[in-house]
C-alpha cells in the first residue's frame, strides 16, 4: 500500500501532462479510492509534509516576504540587442473543463518548465460549459477576458463578475475552492479570454487566498509610432507608462499590443526574465534585421533570456491589424511538482495537499459540503 498511492499519482500526473480530460477520469477513480477505502489511516501511508502550517502569513498585504530586487530595464538606445525567437507554435485547440475549448500553449510537451509560467489557455466558453467547483493550491491565476463575461464565486464567499478588457488575479496559495462560468450572451456569441497559471514563490505556497481585479477602464493606454501602436499596459512599463498597480506575488509584466499597418514596436523588458508573446489576430513580423519571422494567429512566440527588448511590426500593405499580448515574468529558482491543480515544491507537499482537499483541512475547510450557486447552471 506504500508503494501504490505514489505510483498512482505518478502515473495520473504524467497523463495530466498529455491529456487532461484523461486524467479527470482518472483523478476521480484516486480521489474516490482515498476517500472510501482509506479514510481511517490515509495519513500513514502519506510521506510527512514539510509545509510548515503555523506560520503561514495571513496578513494580506505581505509583499515585504517577497525579496525580488527591482527589474533592471535599461533605456533603449542603438545598442540595445534584440531578443532571438526560440520557438513558434501553433495552440492546438483541445477540450478542457466542461464543454469548453482551449488553445493552450504552455503546460504542454511543445512548452514546459517555462518559469514562472505554469499554463496558458486561450479559452472559449459557451452555454452550457464553463469550470464548475474545482480547488487550487500553490499557485496564481490570472484571467483576462476578450470578449464575453465570466462569473467567479467561491467557498469563501468572494463572488464576481469580469467583463470585456478585464482581469482578475487569483492567489490560490493554502487552498480555495471555486467555479468560473460564462454569461449567456444575448446574441448567443461565445466567452473568449485567456488564462495563465503562474507559479508561486516557495515562501507563499501556503498563504491566505486573494482576489484583486482590474477594470479595462483602470488600464492605462500608450500609443507609439504615430499612433500606429496601442498597448494597454496590464501589468510592467511600457514607454514610460507605469501599470496602475502589481496585482500579482509573482513578479509579472502583461502588455496587450494592437500594431496597424505600418507600425513598428521595440518593448523592452527585464534582463534575464522569460518572456512570450501569444498572437491573437493578423499577422505579426517578430524580429529585427536579418532575423525575423511572420507569425499568425493563435501562436506562441517564445523568446529567448538574452537581449534587452522584443521588436514587431505589420507591414504597410498588411491587410489587416495585429493583435498580440507580450508576458514576461521573474524566474524562480525552485522545483515545480504539479498534480492537476496543486502546484507544490515536493511530492510529498503534493501527497499533504490531496490529503487536505480529502479531508476538508488546513486550507480547505470551508469546501466541506459547499456547492457554489454558478457551477448549478451546468447541464447535466
Amino acid at each position: 500500500m506504500r508503494l501504490l498511492l505514489p505510483f498512482l499519482i505518478c502515473i495520473t500526473a504524467i497523463l495530466y501532462a498529455y491529456s487532461p480530460s484523461t486524467t479527470t477520469f482518472i483523478q476521480d477513480s484516486i480521489t474516490t479510492f482515498l476517500h472510501q477505502k482509506l479514510p481511517a489511516t490515509l495519513s500513514q501511508y502519506l510521506p510527512k509534509t514539510s509545509i510548515n502550517t503555523t506560520t503561514t502569513p495571513t496578513d494580506p498585504n505581505f509583499d515585504s516576504l517577497l525579496s525580488y530586487p527591482t527589474p533592471i530595464v535599461l533605456p533603449i538606445t542603438e545598442m540595445s540587442t534584440a531578443r532571438a525567437i526560440r520557438q513558434v507554435f501553433l495552440a492546438i485547440e483541445q477540450a478542457e473543463g466542461a464543454g469548453a475549448r482551449v488553445r493552450r500553449s504552455i503546460g504542454t510537451a511543445k512548452l514546459r518548465n517555462f518559469s514562472p509560467f505554469l499554463m496558458l489557455d486561450h479559452f472559449t466558453i459557451g452555454k452550457g460549459a464553463g469550470f464548475p467547483d474545482h480547488p487550487h493550491r500553490g499557485q496564481e491565476t490570472i484571467t483576462y477576458l476578450l470578449s464575453g463575461g465570466v462569473d467567479h464565486e467561491d467557498f469563501a464567499g468572494n463572488k464576481g463578475t469580469i467583463g470585456p478588457g478585464d482581469l482578475q488575479f487569483m492567489t490560490a496559495g493554502r487552498g480555495i475552492m471555486h467555479a468560473e462560468m460564462p454569461h449567456e450572451n444575448p446574441d448567443g456569441s461565445p466567452n473568449v479570454g485567456m488564462q495563465l497559471w503562474v507559479d508561486l514563490p516557495k515562501e507563499l505556497k501556503m498563504c491566505e487566498p486573494r482576489y484583486r481585479d482590474l477594470r479595462a477602464s483602470e488600464i492605462p493606454l500608450v500609443k507609439t509610432d504615430e499612433d500606429r501602436v496601442e498597448i494597454k499596459v496590464i501589468s510592467g512599463q511600457s514607454h514610460g507608462v507605469d501599470s496602475v498597480k502589481e496585482l500579482a506575488y509573482t513578479p509579472v509584466w502583461l502588455l496587450d499590443v494592437t500594431i496597424r499597418p505600418g507600425g513598428r514596436l521595440s518593448q523592452a523588458l527585464p534582463q534575464g526574465w522569460n518572456a512570450f508573446a501569444y498572437t491573437l489576430a493578423g499577422k505579426t513580423i517578430f524580429g529585427s534585421n536579418d532575423s525575423t519571422q511572420t507569425v499568425k494567429e493563435f501562436h506562441n512566440v517564445v523568446f529567448e533570456q538574452e537581449g534587452d527588448l522584443v521588436e514587431a511590426s505589420v507591414p504597410d500593405n498588411a491587410d489587416s491589424d495585429a493583435r498580440f499580448i507580450i508576458v514576461a515574468g521573474q524566474p524562480l529558482d525552485q522545483k515545480v511538482v504539479q498534480y492537476g491543480p496543486f502546484v507544490l515544491n515536493s511530492q510529498e507537499e503534493v501527497y499533504q495537499a490531496m490529503l487536505d482537499y480529502q479531508t476538508a483541512s488546513n486550507g480547505f475547510e470551508k469546501s466541506r459540503n459547499w456547492q457554489s450557486e454558478i457551477g448549478k447552471r451546468m447541464a447535466y
